[in-house]
């Protein structure tokens, strides 16, 4: 985890830049102002808290929240229904691939 405080926005951006491609790992931000702009537009999920400082976060995010306090229920609830989702649908596409092609191979059984 990276937290900064008192940078620019250019310097947050450099941040997340720097421990996506440096890590390897996928980068989470989380900004609520115009300053957190490029670095939440830099992350792989970013997630803008809407309040004071206006909406520019909000709208250049991939999530948004009204308050800090809802994500956790963000990451730890939404999050996982959104793998069981992908993995099952991953999942459902092998299954209707396998049945396309047994499909397939008893079609050409019975014309030849």
């Amino acid at each position: 985890a990276v937290v900064c405080c008192r940078v620019s926005p250019l310097q947050k951006a450099k941040v997340v830049e720097l421990v996506r491609k440096g890590l390897g790992a996928m980068c989470l931000a989380i900004g609520d102002g115009a300053n957190d702009v490029s670095m939440i537009q830099e992350a792989d999920v970013g997630i803008g808290i809407s309040g004071k400082e206006g909406l520019q976060a909000v709208m250049a995010s991939d999530y948004a929240i009204a308050q800090f306090r809802f994500l956790s229920r963000l990451m730890l609830v939404h999050g996982r229904w959104a793998y069981v989702r992908t993995s099952e649908l991953v999942l459902n596409y092998f299954h209707k691939n396998v049945v396309w092609l047994f499909v397939l191979f008893w079609f050409q059984f019975e014309c030849g």
